[in-house]
């Protein structure tokens, strides 16, 4: 059955990276209007914005309305329906890439669970439009650009997922805090580090910050950070780069400090280890 309103914008030319929008459009459907059930080779999300509808995926129907969103993936054999007195308005993403799946699933997102609510969803809406808009006016980067509009109603759904997740324990938030460190420590490492930096950095005291982390990995931060710049400069050794290159690519100023702490740490110099690993000194 046809639809009242349909509007779609084509990627003119689609990427092949991590996500990629493929095509995104809105409709205002008629009563009863159907589609499927069907197979895709795309990911396919639906935005509810009006109206209400059946949506059945794996055998499991969903009764949806305004702010639902519902998720098709590859493969899956689905189908979905207007309501007869209410049908829906709704607009879509279609996209594919690499990471797709596992962007979803980070969102609590899979074709067992293909079904979100939000509360307040005018800003998934806009984004939604804002993407299709873009798609439409095919001017270069318009792929770059929906890509990135993508990636923040993909945000929006996090949000959503967070805010309705169960009350953050202890526990649970001391572990955050401790990755939240150690993310940093592993993306800053070529830096000058401080824990006064890294705590005031991350909103921490540096005092619970300090006990807490050595809690959970054994090692202060101090030490993991060791480990890190060691780990990093063993690998930059079996590349072309001096001594004091190596060192200044892991946040050693000084070359022969770095030197005494290598080995330290490995019981042989830089330069010991790169000879018998068969590197040609440089």
């Amino acid at each position: 059955m046809a639809e009242r309103l349909h509007s779609v914008a084509i990627n003119p030319a689609p990427g092949k990276g991590e996500m990629t929008v493929l095509f995104c459009g809105h409709a205002e459907t008629l009563p009863l209007h159907k589609a499927g059930p069907q197979v895709l080779d795309y990911h396919l999300v639906h935005l509810v914005t009006s109206g209400k509808g059946t949506f059945r995926c794996m055998g499991r129907d969903y009764r949806l309305g305004p702010g639902d969103s519902f998720f098709i993936f590859p493969g899956e054999l689905v189908a979905y329906a207007s309501d007869e007195v209410e049908p829906w308005n709704y607009r879509w993403i279609a996209f594919k890439g690499s990471r797709a799946d596992e962007s979803l699933s980070a969102l609590g997102i899979s074709q067992h669970q293909p079904v979100t609510r939000s509360r307040d969803f005018r800003r998934l809406g806009a984004l939604f439009h804002k993407m299709e808009r873009t798609l439409a006016s095919g001017r270069p980067g318009s792929d770059l650009q929906a890509g990135g509009y993508l990636r923040l109603a993909l945000a929006e759904y996090a949000q959503e997922a967070a805010a309705a997740a169960p009350p953050v324990t202890e526990g649970s938030m001391i572990q955050q805090q401790v990755e939240q460190a150690i993310r940093w420590l592993t993306l800053q490492y070529y830096q000058p580090i401080s824990i006064e930096h890294m705590a005031k950095t991350l909103g921490y005291h540096r005092t619970h910050l300090s006990k807490m982390f050595k809690q959970h990995t054994g090692m202060s931060p101090m030490q993991y950070l060791l480990q890190v710049r060691m780990e990093r400069a063993k690998r930059l050794l079996h590349e072309r780069l001096t001594i004091e290159q190596v060192a200044s690519s892991v946040g050693f100023a000084d070359a022969l400090y770095f030197s005494k702490q290598f080995k330290k740490w490995y019981g042989v110099s830089p330069s010991d280890y790169r000879n018998s690993q068969g590197a040609a000194p440089v």
